[in-house]
């Protein structure tokens, strides 16, 4: 049986749910350094300690920031994927639908611009691992299942290819809002070409 959550545990889920959105619409707005912890619970309409008992500090915040970014980002993407039978068109979704998101401006300030400061390149490297590695090793994967990749070097493989998606999205969050559309769609031919280089010539 489910066991049913107290009244003071949905108000603690619902609080935290609401610091975090405050959060992610001041850091998008400010950035991080120009986000303090006061500006989020006034957002948020709470006090500063209920910030504090849900978060460390500021960065234990943002983080919870980014983790809601990027569980976004490979739920849309898996989603884009399950919904092609093959798997060379479900590699083709996955980078479609990650370079949009890549030009949304909430999701490109968090991730791209601000998570290298706010986490440090070392712990942000570690989010980045933790979401969007597990997506590419999945696709290198199942290219590889399906025959149109060959198995050679697949950890190297993967790799590169976590790091041009990575380079892609620090474009995109580099490019002016109106170039963004130009730059998204040159980032997507490259890719494919790229992975199009990759296939196996009998699968071509």
């Amino acid at each position: 049986m489910a066991s049913v959550k107290s009244r003071r545990e949905m108000y603690a889920e619902a609080t935290r749910a609401a610091l975090i959105e405050a959060a992610t619409e001041l850091f998008t707005r400010h950035g991080f350094a120009g986000t303090s912890l006061e500006d989020v619970a006034a957002a948020a309409q709470v006090t500063r300690g209920a910030v504090y008992h849900h978060f460390a500090g500021k960065q234990a915040l943002f983080e919870a920031v980014l983790d809601e970014q990027e569980l976004h980002m490979t739920k849309r993407i898996s989603t884009a994927v399950a919904q092609h039978d093959d798997p060379w068109e479900g590699s083709i979704a996955a980078i479609d639908v990650f370079l949009d998101l890549c030009c949304d401006p909430v999701y490109s300030k968090i991730v791209w611009q601000e998570g290298p400061t706010a986490l440090g390149l070392a712990r942000w490297h570690e989010c980045e691992e933790k979401y969007a590695y597990g997506l590419v090793e999945a696709s290198i994967n199942a290219l590889i299942e399906a025959g149109y990749l060959e198995r050679k070097a697949v950890d190297t493989t993967i790799r590169f290819a976590f790091q041009i998606f990575g380079a892609a999205g620090m474009t995109l969050a580099d490019t002016p809002a109106a170039e963004k559309p130009r730059v998204r769609d040159e980032c997507a031919d490259v890719m494919r070409r790229m992975l199009a280089g990759l296939r196996v010539p009998e699968a071509r």
